[in-house]
């Protein structure tokens, strides 16, 4: 009898750990779901421009390459532009562009760049005659 008693005790013993674990993951995997949501981040978008680039937007979650050559991740089809003109770069929370040795070079709220430069939200950048945003929201 005490040994139904003591296996009845285990068992019980064994479900409720079961069901702990499985509310402290759910309540992690809630948590973690939570914070993506929240998260602020950066993008990209063309002001000004060829009309096809014109409303382009795009969200930066790695480096993001501005240039004439078709492996650009915006591709600006002008004789101005150099093939790797300018990249975009992400970190941490930060974002920062940087000129790529182009030929006529990268500008920031109208001051060219010779060395990375962290953006701030709503940061005009220029590549020739192509303005192109930033937003941090």
């Amino acid at each position: 009898m005490i040994d139904i008693a003591l296996l009845i005790g285990r068992l019980l013993l064994v479900a409720l750990l079961y069901l702990f674990l499985f509310a402290i993951m759910k309540t992690g995997i809630g948590l973690v779901k939570g914070q993506r949501a929240k998260e602020k981040a950066w993008t990209i978008s063309v002001e000004q421009g060829p009309k096809e680039l014109r409303g382009v937007s795009i969200g930066v979650n790695g480096p993001v390459i501005v240039g004439r050559s078709p492996g650009a991740d915006i591709v600006i089809a002008a004789s101005y532009v150099s093939g790797r003109h300018a990249r975009f770069t992400l970190m941490g929370q930060d974002l920062f562009v940087e000129d790529l040795n182009s030929t006529n070079g990268t500008a920031v709220n109208g001051r060219r760049i010779t060395s990375p430069v962290a953006l701030r939200d709503r940061d005009v950048v220029n590549v020739g005659d192509v303005s192109i945003r930033v937003r941090f929201a």
